[in-house]
């Protein structure tokens, strides 16, 4: 099967997870009244699937680290399944945390998984699109799935909502296990590995910025039906639903359009986290004017699913073949800022927020995590640009034993150099001791005879293009968005 019909089959199944996620968010004040709980308190099945999925989830990967990539993946659907079939069938809130808390469960192994073999089974130049359409098919389950799953909630009640989505993981299981290629390179690294990149400080920036723009977001779009109804005092949710889903599908697509042709993920990854900030600052005040709410509502979509594109592209390009614990680390920042989020909104509203006002702190902690990049990057920027010279042997003090590592001549002929000049080794004292040259001389003639003190700098990068100053450019390059 070729690389797009695999990664297709991933898409499918980011769908059912994009749908289980997203759509529980419109069906809170069904499962509340039915459970007998408050929506805020049923919101908190939503902190139970995010955590889990941020927490949870890397401990399996850590037990599955040794599984082949697609029985990562197959694993995790089968988890999906099961959890939702559960949820389906709960008559309990105890229950719903639970299965809930297994369906992220399952998705946590399901998404990095999903995104690594994306990037395995195309060309590097197809990686961007790749992880769009994989990321692409999460917004997509918003977009189609969750209105899908509103609809029929209301007409037969929210527990064949979510046997609906239990049918959807089926399909998806189908799909993967019977026709999704063998993929190269580990699926799931282990706990240790994924620990290990986040002491990396590039990863560890990347990282928690994820995290302040998922408490943003997806925490807050846990209550987008009670904000939409103070805000613009709509009759139903469903139709704004669909208008921020189709802005996440769009948003996703050309994130990797972009990163492809411009190379700069970290330029648009800012860009698109200070436009969610704008977004969500509007949305308080866009019901004033008939039909403007849906403006904040497209931008958020879209952005905020766009946002995870550039950000698993960096980790990937630079980590190397520590990629996939890097990408596993990030996703679930994604889903513990979910969690933080969704479960922060919910307080909020507990002790009397109103909630048309909830997207505000929401946009001050995205605006937040635009200011934390900007700083973050600079600095790690200047850190490599002081430390770069200091390791290429640019300094006087160390310029003999970088001639001799530099790879100007073999290991040791500096010593030679110093003793013979161009005889064999050893000669250099016979020449001293027969009197052609006083005694000392080679000491002479390596500190202060032959060439200046920096002639080892001088002769890599008298032109400014030299080792050091590529290094140097590069790791500008690299850290500045």
């Amino acid at each position: 099967m070729g690389g797009t019909r695999a990664v297709a089959l991933l898409a499918l199944g980011s769908f059912a997870m994009g749908t289980d996620a997203y759509a529980m968010a419109g069906l809170l004040p069904d499962i509340g009244a039915d459970l007998r709980v408050s929506v805020s308190l049923a919101g908190q099945s939503v902190t139970a699937f995010t955590l889990c999925y941020a927490l949870a989830a890397p401990l399996f990967s850590a037990v599955l680290a040794r599984w082949g990539t697609r029985t990562v993946l197959v694993t995790a659907l089968v988890v999906f399944v099961v959890a939702n079939a559960g949820t389906a069938l709960t008559g309990s809130y105890a229950g719903l945390l639970g299965t809930r808390a297994l369906a992220g469960a399952g998705a946590g192994l399901f998404t990095p998984a999903a995104a690594t073999a994306a990037v395995a089974l195309v060309p590097p130049e197809r990686r961007g699109r790749a992880l769009g359409l994989v990321l692409g098919g999460m917004s997509a389950g918003t977009v189609l799935g969750v209105p899908l799953g509103l609809l029929v909630a209301a007409e037969s009640g929210w527990r064949t909502a979510l046997w609906l989505i239990t049918g959807l993981g089926v399909v998806a299981l189908a799909g993967v296990g019977t026709a999704l290629p063998p993929v190269r390179g580990a699926a799931a690294p282990s706990l240790r590995a994924r620990f290990g990149a986040l002491t990396r400080p590039r990863v560890a920036v990347v990282v928690a910025v994820t995290f302040t723009q998922t408490v943003a977001s997806l925490g807050l779009y846990t209550y987008l039906e009670p904000v939409l109804h103070r805000v613009a005092d709509v009759g139903s949710a469903v139709p704004y639903l669909w208008v921020w889903g189709i802005g996440g599908v769009c948003g996703s697509l050309l994130a990797g359009t972009l990163v492809d042709r411009t190379g700069r993920p970290a330029l648009l990854a800012v860009a698109l986290l200070g436009t969610l900030g704008a977004a969500l600052t509007l949305l308080p005040w866009a019901g004033a004017v008939p039909g403007l709410v849906l403006l904040p509502l497209i931008l958020w979509g879209a952005v905020g699913w766009a946002f995870v594109v550039p950000q698993q592209h960096r980790l990937l390009a630079r980590e190397g073949e520590g990629g996939a614990a890097a990408v596993g680390l990030n996703s679930s920042a994604t889903y513990l800022g979910g969690a933080v989020g969704s479960a922060l909104g919910g307080l909020a509203l507990a002790h009397g927020l109103d909630a048309r006002w909830l997207p505000l702190p929401a946009a001050g902690v995205a605006l937040a995590g635009v200011l934390f990049h900007l700083i973050a990057v600079r600095a790690l920027a200047g850190r490599e640009a002081v430390a770069v010279p200091r390791d290429t042997g640019t300094e006087p003090r160390d310029t003999g034993t970088a001639r001799r590592d530099a790879g100007t001549e073999p290991r040791g002929t500096g010593i030679d150099r110093r003793d013979a000049g161009t005889e064999p080794r050893g000669t250099g004292t016979a020449r001293r001791d027969a009197g052609t040259e006083p005694r000392g001389t080679g000491t002479a003639r390596r500190d202060a005879g032959t060439e200046p003190c920096d002639a080892a700098t001088d002769h890599r990068d008298k032109d400014g293009t030299g080792a050091a100053g590529a290094t140097a450019a590069g790791a500008l390059e690299r850290n500045t968005p």
